[in-house]
C-alpha cells in the first residue's frame, strides 16, 4: 500500500491568544473541571468511547485515579466547554474537529502541550500541523476522516467510476421511483468536491502555509460552475426536495439504508450505522470530475485536546499522549475504524489490507485541509445558505455565490480586523 496521508499541508494561523481560558486562583487540589487530582474527566466522541476501554483501564491501574468517560458528539464539545469550563464541570480532554482549533485558541479554551520529539515524531506531518498554532502544539491526533463514495453491491454491479456517469445511472433509477447517486451537496462541506473541481476555494495559502482571508474565490468562474453543475441535480429531480436543510443528512442516510439509493457519499462515521442497518455495501474514492479530474474533498483531523479548565493538566497530557501511541491507536482502530495517522502503522496489516480504510487513504490523497484559522468559521453558514438557494432554485447561481462572499468578507472584517 502507498503512503497514505500524501495531504495538502497545513500550517497553523499566526494568532493572538486572549487570555478569556480558566481563573488562575482556587483550590489546586481540586480541578476546575470539578474533579479532584487523582480523577480525570474524558470527553470522548459520540459513540466512541469502546475504543478507549483498554487505555483507560491501563492508565487508572498505572496512576491509581478514577476516569470518567462521557460521550458527546465531537463537533460540539468546544461550545459546551464555553459554559461548562466556567461553570466547574467541564472536561480535563476533549476531542473536537481540526478546523475549531483556531478558534479554540484565540479564546483562550485549550492548554499548550509541552511534548518532544519522540511523540511529534508519531503523527504524519500534515496531521501534526492541524494541531499547531503559531509554533504551540494544542492537542494530539486521533483519526484522519475524508468523504468517500458507499455503493449498495445489491443495485449496483460495476459502480461507475466518473460523476458524469452516476449522473445518467440516476437518471435512469428515478425513472423507476428510485434514487441513483445522492449527495448533500446543499452543504460546503461536501459541495466543495464540486466547487473545488473548476478551480473554486476558500483561502489560498501563501508558502508558509498561512490563510490569504483577503481572497476567497467561492463567487470565481470555477465556483459558479461547479454551482450550476450542483443545481442540475436538484433541478432534474435526481436529489429528493427533503436532502435539503438541517434534516437531509437523516433523509440521505435512510435512503441508503432502506436500500431507496445506490450511491451515496458520506464518511467513516457511516461505517458501523450502514453495516447494522443490513446493508451490503462497497467503499470507494469520490468518483472523477468531468475532466477525469479526482474529486477533491476536506480532510479533517480529530484529535484529543486538555481544556485550559483542567488543574489537572500535566496528568491530562501524560493520558493524551497514552491514548495516542501506536498500541492503543491501533486499538482504537480496530474498534471503532477510524484511522489513527500514526506513521508506523500507515503499511499495519489491520489498515493496509481494510476496505474502508484503503478508500479513506486513497481518496485522502485528493484531499484539502479544512481550514483551521478563526476567519473559517465565517465561511459555513452564508456559504451553506447559498448553495440551499442553489439547490431550491430560487436564486441565480452567480448571485447567491457572490452575496455569500460579500457576507463572509463584512463578517471576517467585522469579527477578526484585530487579527
Amino acid at each position: 500500500m502507498k503512503t497514505n496521508w500524501r495531504m495538502v499541508l497545513l500550517s497553523g494561523a499566526v494568532l493572538t491568544v486572549v487570555a478569556c481560558g480558566p481563573q488562575e486562583d482556587g483550590d489546586a487540589g481540586e480541578s476546575a473541571s470539578g474533579t479532584s487530582a487523582d480523577k480525570l474527566v474524558i470527553w470522548e466522541d459520540a459513540e466512541k468511547a469502546i475504543g478507549i476501554e483498554k487505555a483507560v483501564a491501563a492508565f487508572e491501574d498505572m496512576h491509581g485515579i478514577e476516569i470518567e468517560v462521557i460521550e458527546k458528539e465531537y463537533g460540539g464539545q468546544l461550545e459546551d466547554l464555553r459554559l461548562d469550563g466556567p461553570a466547574g464541570s467541564g472536561p480535563d480532554v476533549l476531542t473536537i474537529p481540526h478546523d475549531q482549533i483556531g478558534t479554540a485558541v484565540v479564546e483562550g479554551l485549550l492548554a499548550p502541550l509541552e511534548v518532544d520529539d519522540e511523540v511529534t515524531g508519531r503523527f504524519t506531518e500534515e496531521s501534526l500541523l492541524s494541531q499547531t498554532v503559531d509554533g504551540e502544539v494544542y492537542g494530539l491526533p486521533k483519526a484522519v476522516e475524508t468523504t468517500i463514495l458507499f455503493y449498495n453491491k445489491e443495485l449496483v454491479d460495476e459502480p461507475p467510476q466518473t460523476l458524469d456517469e452516476w449522473y445518467e445511472l440516476s437518471k435512469e433509477r428515478v425513472a423507476e421511483d428510485e434514487y441513483g447517486f445522492v449527495a448533500k451537496w446543499d452543504e460546503i462541506y461536501y459541495a466543495m468536491s464540486v466547487i473545488g473541481g473548476g478551480g473554486g476555494y476558500i483561502f489560498p495559502q501563501n508558502e508558509d502555509g498561512q490563510y490569504d482571508v483577503n481572497d476567497i474565490g467561492l463567487a470565481n468562474e470555477g465556483a459558479i460552475e461547479g454551482g450550476t453543475y450542483i443545481q442540475t441535480f436538484f433541478e432534474e429531480g435526481l436529489f429528493p426536495a427533503g436532502i435539503v436543510g438541517e434534516q437531509g443528512i437523516n433523509v440521505l442516510d435512510s435512503l441508503f439504508t432502506e436500500g431507496k439509493a445506490a450511491a451515496v457519499i458520506s464518511g467513516p462515521w457511516s461505517f458501523e450505522p450502514y453495516a447494522r442497518a443490513g446493508i451490503d455495501y462497497g467503499v470507494l474514492p469520490l468518483p472523477a470530475l468531468a475532466d477525469g479530474e479526482p474529486m477533491s474533498s476536506f480532510l479533517g483531523v480529530k484529535s484529543y485536546n486538555v481544556s485550559s479548565y483542567s488543574q489537572n493538566a500535566e496528568l491530562a497530557q501524560e493520558f493524551v499522549e497514552f491514548l495516542t501511541n501506536e498500541e492503543n491507536s491501533l486499538d482504537r482502530f480496530e474498534q471503532t475504524r477510524e484511522i489513527p495517522p500514526l506513521t508506523s502503522l500507515v503499511e499495519h496489516p489491520a489498515i493496509a489490507e481494510d476496505e474502508h480504510a484503503a478508500a479513506v487513504s486513497e481518496q485522502s490523497l485528493y484531499a484539502t485541509m479544512t481550514p483551521n484559522n478563526p476567519e473559517m468559521a465565517e465561511v459555513w453558514t452564508p456559504i451553506d445558505n447559498a448553495l440551499g438557494l442553489i439547490a431550491t432554485g430560487r436564486t441565480d447561481v452567480q448571485e447567491a455565490l457572490e452575496e455569500a462572499v460579500q457576507t463572509i468578507e463584512s463578517q471576517i472584517e467585522a469579527n477578526h480586523s484585530q487579527n
